[in-house]
């Protein structure tokens, strides 16, 4: 019991997080909702495949929930009025892997200062899991974009009675 409402404390947090970067961005009052569900849905994926008995890294967890976003962002898209990237970028950022950075960024300064085998590799480690959650991220959020891609309904003619000939 107490694990479920850890995960939804921390999908609640990455909701609170999306939304706030969308105001940060200056996304449409409309979005807003929106934002805040699929960051939501995006950290409790993230969590539920980091629980230890999913047995899944955080690399593939961000892969997956980028993944789910990237897809649903689609149709929430069109309901809500706004281009697919308005709701789906707020939404990962709360993934981004701020400790990774931080601590690749900390190993690079403690390197400078004493050379030694066992900084630099802790520093490789963090450096290469960051660039890794990074690319899933970007991977996971522009694939189903791409692969989704349809001509918008705003620029079909149907069966009118113009034609441009």
């Amino acid at each position: 019991m107490i694990v479920w409402l850890d995960i939804l404390f921390n999908a609640f947090w990455c909701g609170c997080a999306a939304l706030g970067f969308a105001v940060l961005f200056n996304s449409p009052k409309h979005g807003l909702p929106a934002i805040y569900m699929c960051g939501f849905i995006a950290g409790l994926v993230k969590f539920l495949i980091l629980h230890p008995n999913s047995g899944g890294g955080i690399i593939i967890a961000s892969l997956i929930a980028a993944s789910i976003i990237g897809f649903i962002s689609i149709p929430i898209s069109h309901r809500v009025h706004v281009p697919p990237i308005i709701i789906s970028i707020p939404a990962v950022i709360p993934l981004v892997p701020g400790s990774f950075a931080y601590r690749t960024m900390l190993g690079v300064i403690r390197f400078i200062n004493h050379a030694e085998s066992e900084v630099l590799t802790s520093t490789a480690h963090y450096g290469i899991m960051t660039l890794f959650v990074i690319m899933a991220l970007s991977i996971g959020v522009t694939l189903p974009t791409l692969l989704l891609r349809i001509e918008s309904t705003k620029n079909l003619r149907f069966l009118s009675g113009d034609t441009d000939d």
